[in-house]
């Protein structure tokens, strides 16, 4: 299992993960890295996948809550539908690794 660590607006928040890369484990897993991104900034905002789905809908993208469940779950989602999904929930910002 992966332990990941993100900081949003100064607020830490973590997430784990099983990996799914291959090879070395050294070898970042990528899909991983955005389903984190994507579940800790909604997971921020208090928001639900019902949510994210109106907020999608407001922007014009048709979604229903049991694919975009599936999409955020299996983390092999374009980049996108990333945006998009940043977009509707309101982040104009993000932080893809703590400040050393």
């Amino acid at each position: 299992m992966t332990t990941s660590c993100i900081v949003v607006n100064g607020i830490r928040i973590e997430y784990d993960d099983k990996s799914d890369a291959i090879g070395d484990d050294m070898e970042t897993d990528w899909n991983a890295e955005a389903k984190g991104i994507l579940k800790a900034e909604i997971a921020r905002r208090h928001l639900t996948y019902k949510d994210l789905v109106d907020n999608l809908a407001a922007i014009g993208v048709v979604e229903n809550e049991a694919n975009l469940r599936n999409k955020v779950s299996r983390g092999g989602f374009s980049a996108g539908f990333f945006v998009q999904c940043l977009t509707a929930i309101g982040a104009h910002t993000v932080r893809l690794h703590e400040a050393d």
